[in-house]
């Protein structure tokens, strides 16, 4: 029996390429979508021999025609992990409308743009695993974050409608809320800001992308098929719900 497909967003950088690599680890094969960066996805396609798709996750028509692609390549997806991010922070009363648009279509519309041409043949085969990432600050706000914190709030939302839709189709879906991790996008914090956040973590570190990838492979696997509709916080307990 060949192995499982799985696909994820935003797939050879960061948490998601961790997570890329957790899946091949469980025995998946994976389709790993990037948007801008080549040299990345090139990199992450000779270290791992897996496959990476250039998407734009924002984009409608794009993500129909790149998961037709890339079903058509590598067989029906088994596996969807919603992780493509990006931030555009400033305070609202200063926040060009462009940032708050970008966020949104980036971070919460692609994950219906995905789900809406992944979802279908689930439904059709029974089975399914989609695993959204959201975010800490989804949970609870962050200072110039209103439009990251509305889209990670959203998908928290949207995880539980899709959950409660395809349960008895036996497609399950879940939201992770990482917190403050060792990534690209944390790496740009000023020192003294990055200080003060570690200081607010009871366990006085921020986390790996590693941590986050082992959560999302268990709840891809199939000893997590009785979990749907739920959010899993992995913030090192900085925040509690």
């Amino acid at each position: 029996m060949s192995a499982k497909l799985a696909i994820v967003t935003g797939g050879t950088r960061g948490i998601g390429h961790a997570i890329s690599l957790a899946l091949l680890q469980a025995g998946f094969k994976v389709a790993a979508i990037y948007h801008g960066n080549e040299e990345a996805a090139k990199k992450f396609e000779s270290e791992t021999g897996c496959h990476a798709f250039k998407v734009d996750v924002a984009d409608f028509a794009a993500c129909e025609k790149g998961v037709a692609a890339i079903e058509k390549e590598l067989g029906p997806a088994a596996v969807l992990v919603n992780n493509a991010g990006i931030t555009r922070d400033g305070v609202l009363h200063k926040m060009e409308a462009q940032a708050w648009h970008d966020v949104l279509e980036t971070n919460l519309s692609s994950c219906f743009n995905m789900c809406r041409f992944v979802v279908p043949g689930m439904r059709e085969r029974n089975f399914g695993r989609i695993i959204n990432i959201s975010s800490i600050n989804g949970q609870k706000g962050q200072f110039g974050q209103t439009n990251y914190a509305a889209a990670k709030a959203g998908i928290i939302g949207f995880t539980k409608a899709l959950a409660l839709e395809n349960a008895a189709k036996g497609i399950t879906v879940n939201a992770v809320c990482p917190g403050y991790i060792e990534t690209d996008m944390t790496a740009v914090i000023r020192p003294e800001v990055l200080e003060s956040i570690i200081k607010q973590i009871p366990a006085a570190r921020m986390g790996k992308p590693e941590e986050i990838a082992a959560l999302v492979a268990f709840l891809a696997s199939d000893a997590a098929a009785f979990i749907t509709g739920a959010t899993l916080a992995a913030n090192g307990g900085q925040y509690m719900s």
